[in-house]
């Protein structure tokens, strides 16, 4: 019997990317939300929606769910992402 030991730390290829910067307001903003699509984010979520609307002026809020809650977002995703004026990636269980 043999034993694979696998380092989980990245290969040290990736690109340094600048932070985007702060919006002064999130009035009249897209914002979308990336989900894992774990259960007990949809009604995390949906409160989330309301308070972004309700007290922060948020004009849109998108949600799209990952089709596996361990990878990465799909390249849709992503692609969809680029029109969102901020957005929220979240987990659950």
């Amino acid at each position: 019997m043999s034993l694979e030991i696998l380092d989980p730390t990245h290969e040290g290829d990736a690109q340094e990317f600048l932070l985007a910067p702060r919006l002064k307001t999130l009035e009249g903003m897209t914002v979308g939300v990336i989900s894992n699509g774990k259960k007990s984010t949809k009604p995390f979520f949906d409160a989330m929606e309301q308070e972004l609307k309700e007290s922060y002026g948020v004009a849109k809020v998108v949600r799209r769910i990952k089709s596996n809650y361990s990878a990465p977002a799909e390249a849709d995703i992503l692609q969809d992402a680029k029109q969102w004026d901020a957005m929220i990636a979240g987990i659950g269980d």
